[in-house]
């Protein structure tokens, strides 16, 4: 019963700390401490650290010796370069979930596009960022491949922290539009277009990644 309490507490702090960076109330390239996140977010010492230590492998936060902990800095122009490392492991994760997709993560796809069906009417940012997270961690689920699921979720995130920082409410729409497209060719179960359709959407992606850059 301990250990359980303390993943579910982990898990807590890592995804408060993640919304945090992917919102920039960490702000990027700021320097922070263990004791001052501790205190942010209100859980304890062993749970945090081992959150700090995930972020940090995935890239968002650098563990400096004694010199506390620093959040990546944004520079727009690795935003394409995340966008294309995406690129591929994101197809092979939308054709195995066409393969593998019940009943449960079909529910969990339709419940996130709601989701960000309402947040793109409302122009709410960070309700959107969130249904896209809904929608990446039903994928992932649905693919049944947790190899590539463990690749594409550092990248996922950071690309949410590179659209909250440049994109913004542009886009919204289209984006919303081929996630919908996409999340079709899964459920209809045809791997083939769902891989085109996850290809499609990391091109629109790129397109603001490299409007972002100039």
């Amino acid at each position: 019963m301990a250990d359980v309490m303390q993943e579910s507490a982990t898990r807590r702090a890592y995804r408060a700390l993640e919304r945090m960076i992917v919102t920039l109330e960490l702000s990027p390239g700021s320097v922070t401490t263990e004791g001052a996140l501790i205190e942010r977010i209100g859980l304890g010492r062993t749970p945090v650290r081992e959150a700090i230590q995930r972020l940090a492998w995935e890239g968002l936060l650098e563990v400096r010796a004694r010199a506390g902990l620093a959040v990546t800095p944004l520079h727009a122009s690795d935003w394409v370069k995340i966008i294309d490392a995406r690129r591929g492991v994101e197809a092979v994760l939308a054709r195995a979930a066409a393969r593998h997709a019940t009943r449960e993560t079909a529910q969990r796809f339709h419940d996130a596009l709601l989701a960000m069906r309402k947040a793109v009417v409302a122009g709410n940012v960070l309700a959107f960022l969130q249904a896209d997270k809904a929608l990446d961690e039903a994928m992932a689920d649905a693919s049944d491949n947790p190899y590539a699921a463990m690749v594409a979720e550092p990248l996922q995130i950071h690309s949410r922290r590179f659209w909250y920082r440049y994109q913004a409410e542009s886009g919204l729409s289209a984006a919303a539009d081929r996630h919908m497209t996409l999340i079709k060719a899964v459920l209809e179960g045809d791997g083939d277009e769902a891989a085109a359709e996850s290809d499609r959407l990391m091109a629109l992606l790129r397109s603001y990644a490299e409007e972002a850059a100039r």
